[in-house]
């Protein structure tokens, strides 16, 4: 049975389709939003179609003219007022985002500060699309670059962070003067349909940005992007899908930006500050359950501090209250849904029988919802599978090791390539160990790299292209070269 959304988040959360401006139903009839605490369904939204992505298309093309004739500081006053207004309404985002996403109240608060803060970014940004002008080299022009908007984008979106993927997109390509069709997962649609009607009260045109929740994501994204009036695609997603999508954007070859799978290495050597680095796993780790891209998901302990790190952790991780999200004192709320909890708890037994040891955790608790123990596992071979896998869950295995090479070449070895993490007191080592890792991002001494201001992305198979940063505008922009003599 539903519940009432507005009594529990205190704001009235839309459930309809966003095209062009009007709220409306999709012609694929509805789709069951499910709490991951209780696994009852807590509402139904609009469903699209491929016809309806379509329409979303028409809208957003229609739009597009204006919008990128709009002044880049009026857009950057839309952003601004964005963020305001989510800033305003943090508590009934956070508890809505908690109701379909199952993360605990305080991560959920946090997120709606760090997607804000995007918009914050942007508004910024907006007014710095700067273009160059300099000499040819032979002296017979003046090249001219400038940066125009791409066009009308196609923004896939997550589950995991429901609030801040979707305005890690939506702020750069506003900013850039795009127009864009949102995608969001079909486990997190309300959070992406808030901030919708939040970017509209703020002033955006009508079809600016539409919406479009969906139980179909293939042929509802296939559709779009079949369209030669759609020229850029943006995804967060796992790898295996990303790569389905780069092969259908590659026929009608369609800009793309790829935030893909990740399988972070958390890097302890001797002489780290061990209460330090267990502060700072506990973030890596746990920051939304663990269910992140840019989770620690394989720890490298040098073998001096392996049983100092180890214990510690795993006190720290044994502490953590597990409850529904919307509890007082919550501290890990349930996984998303029960498939990812499956696969959280093969990967911890099969972990065990490569020769793992299980320090705390290591099952799911007798209750209703998709809950699961924050787990250690120690002594794990470097050759055991759970090491090749991206977790998605809260589970820590521990591979001790004894010389830098040996520690870096483990760390190396997957193919995905976005973030890693060093605890030492060496500052020599640090940034040396920094450049061998192949990675697109790296933390020495801190648990978390996320920042609106940085560019964020990886290398290998984590991905193309960043977002975040100044780096994140361009990626909606396309440069163009003028070649003028006077």
């Amino acid at each position: 049975m539903a519940v009432d959304l507005a009594s529990i988040t205190g704001m009235s959360a839309p459930t309809e389709l966003l095209i062009g401006g009007q709220w409306s139903a999709g012609r694929a009839g509805s789709l069951p939003v499910i709490d991951p605490a209780t696994e009852d369904p807590i509402t139904e939204v609009a469903a699209a179609t491929a016809a309806d992505a379509i329409d979303a298309v028409d809208a957003a093309h229609r739009a597009l003219p204006g919008w990128a004739a709009t002044a880049p500081r009026t857009r950057g006053e839309c952003l601004r007022r964005a963020y305001e207004l989510m800033i305003a309404d943090t508590e009934a985002l956070a508890r809505l985002m908690v109701l379909e996403n199952g993360k605990a109240l305080r991560d959920a608060r946090a997120e709606v500060t760090y997607a804000a803060e995007f918009f914050r970014w942007y508004a910024e940004e907006a007014v710095r699309i700067d273009g160059t002008v300099t000499t040819a080299p032979s002296g017979a022009n003046r090249i001219l670059v400038q940066y125009q908007p791409v066009g009308v984008s196609v923004l896939v979106t997550p589950w995991n962070f429901p609030a801040a993927m979707a305005t890690r997109k939506i702020g750069p390509a506003l900013a850039a003067g795009c127009t864009v069709v949102l995608k969001p997962a079909k486990e997190t649609p309300l959070s992406a349909l808030a901030v919708a009607a939040i970017l509209a009260e703020a002033g955006v045109p009508d079809g600016v940005v539409n919406v479009l929740p969906t139980a179909a994501p293939g042929p509802v994204v296939g559709a779009m992007l079949a369209d030669p009036r759609v020229r850029k695609l943006s995804f967060t997603g796992s790898t295996e899908v990303g790569r389905q999508l780069l092969h259908t954007a590659a026929d009608t070859v369609t800009k793309c930006s790829m935030e893909l799978g990740g399988n972070a290495p958390f890097l302890v050597f001797a002489d780290a500050d061990v209460d330090s680095a267990v502060d700072g796993a506990m973030i890596a780790k746990m920051r939304n359950g663990g269910e992140a891209c840019t989770a620690a998901n394989r720890f490298f302990v040098h073998e001096a501090v392996a049983d100092e790190f180890t214990a510690k952790f795993a006190a720290r991780l044994a502490a953590l209250h597990v409850g529904p999200g919307l509890d007082d004192g919550t501290d890990l709320g349930p996984l998303v849904n029960a498939d990812t909890r499956t696969k959280v708890a093969t990967l911890v037994e099969a972990a065990t029988r490569d020769g793992g040891r299980v320090v705390t955790g290591g099952q799911a608790p007798d209750r209703r919802g998709y809950f699961y123990t924050p787990t250690v596992i120690d002594h794990v071979p470097p050759t055991a599978g759970i090491l090749g896998v991206e977790i998605f869950g809260p589970v820590a295995p521990i591979v001790r090791f004894t010389g830098t090479d040996e520690a870096i070449a483990m760390a190396n070895h997957t193919e995905y390539g976005l973030v890693s993490y060093l605890y030492t007191a060496d500052l020599r080592r640090a940034l040396a160990v920094a450049e061998a890792l192949e990675a697109g991002m790296v933390g020495i001494n801190r648990g978390v790299v996320s920042d609106p201001a940085a560019p964020f992305g990886g290398v290998k198979q984590s991905g193309l292209g960043r977002e975040g940063g100044h780096q994140g505008l361009l990626e909606f922009t396309e440069a163009k070269y003028i070649a003028v003599d006077w």
